[in-house]
């Protein structure tokens, strides 16, 4: 990030109940990738013996827990804690942004509600989260995929296997979104940005990310599928631009 351009400010908000502890390095490290975390709270009634695997993390990550006893089974009194917080942040913080660490539906309406407000609102959670609440984000990230966070030997393998170019074009909701975006993205020549492409990707699906097929960037996924012609283009400031555009059918190829 050029040192010349401020940083985003984020408070980070964390559902003890609903998020893994092991998430916890590759969550701080990539929230890093899109600002500073200036406010980091965890909530959750810290009596419980469910939540040591949390206690040992807070000190290291200069994390806060919010203490939330529950008066009564069966409500989750840690919801309505870190939605009133996440409200005092809103209008008494200077924010760009929160990120919101849970699986739980529950708090649907208040990324809508921070959104309203024109900040930023990346969702963490688990593959089981409700699709309401990762579509209410502006970004959301599935925390199986985080650096350390795997459950099991299992789940890291899927997490790190890449896959193939047959099996990338097999795959017909990438295929389909990819082109999608690609063409909503292109120039009068067939061309589009990749950046534009990511972002038209993100608009209609918060959660996509290219390492949920084992590729670290986008580029790199877009590359594996063999349908897009590449180019980089290198500005006169030295920053390069990734240009692509739909390979053409072999019978189209074959015409004159």
């Amino acid at each position: 990030m050029d040192s010349a351009t401020p940083q985003k400010r984020f408070a980070v908000l964390i559902d003890a109940d609903n998020v893994s502890a092991k998430a916890i390095e590759g969550l701080i490290a990539e929230i890093a990738n899109y600002g500073v975390a200036i406010v980091k709270r965890i909530y959750g009634d810290w009596t419980l013996p469910s939540l040591k695997s949390w206690k040992d993390q807070l000190l290291e990550h200069a994390i806060q827990p919010i203490q939330q006893f529950r008066y009564t089974v069966g409500k989750n009194a840690t919801d309505s804690a870190l939605i009133i917080d996440a409200m005092d942040l809103l209008f008494r913080a200077k924010l760009d942004g929160f990120c919101l660490v849970s699986s739980d539906s529950d708090f649907t309406r208040l990324a809508s509600r921070i959104r309203e407000e024109g900040l930023m609102v990346i969702g963490f959670g688990e593959r089981k989260t409700p699709r309401a609440f990762v579509t209410a984000c502006d970004r959301f990230v599935h925390t199986d995929i985080l650096r350390g966070a795997g459950p099991s030997a299992d789940a890291e393998e899927a997490r790190t296997k890449r896959k193939s170019a047959s099996e990338l074009v097999h795959d017909r909701k990438l295929v389909d979104l990819l082109r999608w975006a690609v063409e909503a993205s292109e120039d009068n020549d067939g061309w589009a940005n990749l950046g534009a492409v990511g972002a038209k990707i993100m608009s209609q699906q918060p959660d996509f990310d290219a390492r949920s097929y084992g590729y670290g960037k986008l580029s790199s996924l877009v590359e594996a599928t063999e349908l897009f012609e590449i180019e980089r283009v290198t500005s006169q400031g030295g920053r390069v631009d990734i240009l692509l555009r739909e390979v053409p059918p072999p019978s189209t190829q074959r015409r004159r």
